[in-house]
Formats: C-alpha cells, structure tokens, sequence
C-alpha cells in the first residue's frame, strides 16, 4: 500500500515539474508594465488593444514610404524609417517589425541594444562595417558587409554599424518582435533624464569630471 501512494506522489511530483518547466511568460513588449489591480488607473499594457474586426480594413496592414530616403543630415549620419506597431497596427501579435536605415558616407548606427528583438540586417547598398559584442566576456564579432550581405545581431546585445564608403549606403533590418525597443549606449548613459550622477560615471569609466560633464551635455 505504502509503495503505491509513494509512486502516486513521485508521479505527481514529477507532473507538477514538466508543468512548472514547460511554463513561461510570454516575452515583455515593452520595458516594464506594472501590474495594477485597478483597471480605471491603467495607462500601458503589454501590447495593444484589438480593433474590433469588423471594422478592421486592408489599410491596417499598409505601410507606404520605405522608398524615401532618411534625412542623414544630423551628427551621426544616419537615419532609421521604423515599420512596427506603432506604425503599422496590423503588426499587433505577429511578432516582427522591419526598419530602413539610411548612412551618410562614414554616417553610423551608433552602439546601441534592441532589448526584445534579435535583428538581421541585408545591405542594400554601399559598404558598413558592422558588429556586436557578446556578454561577459565580451569578444567583438564584426564584418565589413557589402551589398547583398545579411548579418545577424543577437538579442539585447551591444551592436553598431559604420558605412566605411565615400557614397550613401542603404539597409533594411527585421527584428522578432513587433516593439524591439532601442536604447542607444551614449544616449542612455549621458542623456537619461535625470541625469546620472556624475561619480557613478568618474568611477565607471575611469574619467575625468570634466570629461563627464562634457559627454552629459553633449546629450
């Protein structure tokens, strides 16, 4: 008798764990959502609401305007045409997004992370020198692609891209999220708002306060 509550228990035991392993959530689709029991103060959800399908017409799937060119006339030299949810609505729960990106000659996509998407980048036109670096430690992979060439970029991990030409070079990239999220690196550590505090960076990078008041008012 004995043994045989003992085998029940070890097969619910191991129910319970190949249900707990086999559960998950789903990924985030933006960078947090706090959970609120009440619905009338709820201002972000985790994605978007649906539009009632019988309202729901072909131009919820249409996006016109990836043939214009970016205005790369900024300090990078480079511009990104984003297609995703919110540009496109029809994307809502399909799980992937597409970006043009324009470079100026020597124009770049400066180190940066998609925190909810992994990209794969086709090179239209030009020449870029491009890469990532994996997590701690943290090796560089990079090539120099040419027109025709597909590269991919990780999930969340630090990537850049530089047209190394002397004319205008073209890309598009797709991502496996309909919101990848884009923080640039600069941008986030010397423009965040409110500004970090300063010794935090002194410290973290080893410079001068001088140097650190000049990059922070840079962005």
């Amino acid at each position: 008798m004995m043994k045989g509550v003992h085998f029940l228990v070890t097969l619910a035991l191991l129910a319970l764990a190949t249900s707990l392993a086999s559960a998950y959530d789903p990924s985030p689709l933006q960078d947090f959502c706090v959970a609120i029991n009440n619905t009338n103060s709820a201002v972000f959800v985790n994605g978007k609401f649906c539009k009632d399908p019988a309202i729901v017409t072909a131009n919820d799937f249409l996006f016109s305007g990836l043939n214009v060119p970016g205005n790369t006339e900024n300090k990078l030299g480079s511009d990104a045409t984003n297609v995703n949810v919110d540009t496109l609505p029809g994307l809502n729960t399909q799980g992937l997004a597409l970006s043009r990106v324009d470079y100026a000659p020597y124009g770049v996509n400066p180190p940066h992370t998609h925190p909810r998407a992994t990209e794969i980048l086709l090179v239209v036109e030009g020449t870029l020198y491009a890469g990532f670096v994996t997590s701690d430690p943290n090796k560089l992979f990079a090539k120099v692609l040419n027109k025709g060439d597909v590269f991919v970029f990780p999930m969340g991990l630090v990537h850049f891209q530089m047209n190394i030409g002397k004319t205008n070079a073209l890309a598009f990239a797709s991502f496996n999220s309909q919101n990848p999220g884009v923080s640039t690196i600069a941008n986030a550590v010397f423009g965040s708002t409110p500004p970090i505090n300063p010794d935090v960076l002194i410290k973290a990078f080893q410079l001068d306060k001088n140097v650190v008041d000049y990059l922070q008012k840079q962005f």
